[in-house]
């Protein structure tokens, strides 16, 4: 199972981000790709995602650095504020010497503008075709290719298939079986519009505010004619993972003893969208013959970090470097990108987990939260950043 001398396209089954910021890789290695999202239409639900340094670099790598850099917020600090006292945790200043330090900025943006930005890339490419309402339901494969087989009983044929369907994945499901780890906790996420939120809350800044058992985030969005906001807290309730619509009272329950400085953010949205969340156990094997996983198919994870579309993005760039290294041979290339990607990624998940842990201390706890970043230099946050935003397409293959 080596370079296959055919017409057919890669299969990628999942049309989000980690879908298509793959697409944009597999043609850049000279693949036609045929991307099929089980959706009506091409999009993304949500709200904003946060974008380190690490994207920007994806980004270009995939070809779209500019039109992702024109839809984005550039913030000028990081920082994390206690939700029962305001004191300031910890400020980490993003302007001019984390840029020259890690090449990029730190931007905030819309998720459906990042979805945008590469789907446009995709169609630029005339390399690309992309089926809507397309559920792939079970993957067959041979010594000359694979079969992905719909909902509808319907029959692609691939070179390979790149497993990118998301935190469900029907191709994970099929090839590691493995059962969801259910957090417990709940994400609340909104868009609200800059005349109806509170003055004293508009910086310029990825912003978090850490309490018993919950947190509130907030910052800017589409020139700053927006803000985004989440909130989490730790749920009453035995949860099952899912996203459905929320209520304006369950989560004002949530939250009787914070700031009113903090507050404020509760009470600002007409809607909410409501994630219970939960990621998996890290695994050491994506790839099972012409077939691999890539982004939350691969490694879903709790929201802790900010670095899940990144990490999709991330996943799709070494792909292609994979696969340039090898000349397009298929099985070299699967298995060198999932060890290029195995260790970063699970690193990623464990420290989501424990930096909710850390967010949401009470007690003793969140004394000595607050204590840990006191007096910490702009530089000694870089450096301990170093590891996550140091990420490049220069860098992104593992020894060989």
């Amino acid at each position: 199972m080596g370079t296959t001398n055919t017409d057919l396209p890669i299969l990628v089954a999942g049309g989000g981000i980690g879908g298509l910021a793959a697409a944009l890789a597999l043609v850049r290695r000279g693949f036609k790709v045929k991307v099929m999202e089980q959706a009506p239409e091409m999009g993304e639900i949500g709200a904003g995602i946060q974008l380190g340094p690490n994207a920007f670099h994806a980004f270009d790598a995939l070809g779209i650095g500019e039109k992702a850099r024109s839809r984005a917020v550039y913030t000028d600090y990081m920082v994390m504020h206690d939700a029962l006292d305001e004191y300031q945790v910890g400020l980490i200043p993003t302007g001019e010497a984390f840029r020259k330090r890690f090449g990029n900025p730190y931007a905030v943006i819309h998720r459906a503008d990042v979805h945008l930005s590469l789907l446009e890339g995709a169609q630029a490419s005339g390399r690309v075709e992309c089926l809507t309402s397309t559920r792939i339901e079970h993957v067959e494969q041979d010594e000359a290719g694979v079969t992905a087989v719909d909902q509808n009983g319907v029959r692609h044929r691939g070179i390979a298939l790149i497993g990118g369907d998301g935190v469900k994945s029907v191709v994970r499901q099929q090839f590691v079986g493995d059962a969801a780890r259910v957090t417990g906790h709940v994400v609340y996420r909104a868009v609200v519009d800059k005349k109806d939120f509170p003055a004293d809350l508009q910086w310029n800044a990825a912003s978090i505010w850490v309490g018993p058992n919950c947190h509130l985030v907030h910052y800017p969005l589409r020139g700053g004619e927006q803000y985004n906001v989440v909130v989490t807290f730790h749920s009453r309730e035995q949860e099952e993972w899912g996203v459905r619509e929320g209520s304006k009272e369950e989560v004002q329950s949530y939250f009787q003893g914070i700031c009113p400085k903090a507050r404020q953010l509760i009470d600002l949205p007409k809607s909410w969208k409501r994630w219970a969340t939960a990621d998996r156990e890290p695994i050491g094997q994506w790839t099972y013959g012409r077939v691999t996983l890539l982004g939350d198919a691969a490694h879903p994870t709790t929201q802790y970090m900010a670095q899940g579309a990144c990490m999709a993005m991330e996943d799709a760039v070494t792909l292609g470097e994979a696969l340039r290294v090898h000349g397009n041979d298929i099985a070299k290339a699967f298995d060198f990108y999932q060890r290029s990607r195995v260790a970063r990624t699970a690193r990623i998940v464990l420290s989501s987990r424990e930096m909710g842990r850390i967010y949401h201390a009470k007690g003793v706890e969140r004394l000595v939260r607050n204590d840990l970043w006191r007096g910490r230099t702009p530089e000694r946050f870089y450096d301990a950043m170093e590891w996550l935003y140091g990420w490049n397409v220069d860098n992104c293959l593992a020894p060989q």
